[in-house]
């Protein structure tokens, strides 16, 4: 699984990693997450409101930290 966290670094973009890393490590789901911080490669997404959350090039989440319930739906 492959996970990108977009934004620029902002502090909700933090929180955001921080909060996908907690529930890989909780739930033991094996997958590679990358924070993507290059303006062009967010747009590339389709994405204009960060944080974003891209699985396996599926946008999930944009503008918002997302729940922990989501991130673990999206990890199913």
């Amino acid at each position: 699984m492959d996970i990108k966290v977009l934004g620029p670094g902002c502090a909700k973009c933090k929180k955001t990693a921080e909060l996908i890393q907690e529930v890989l490590t909780e739930t033991g789901v094996a997958a590679t997450m990358e924070k993507v911080t290059d303006l062009i490669q967010i747009a590339g997404y389709g994405v204009f409101g960060t944080p974003a959350v891209v699985i396996d090039g599926e946008v999930k989440s944009v503008g918002k930290v997302p729940t922990k319930d989501a991130v673990k739906g999206w990890l199913k």
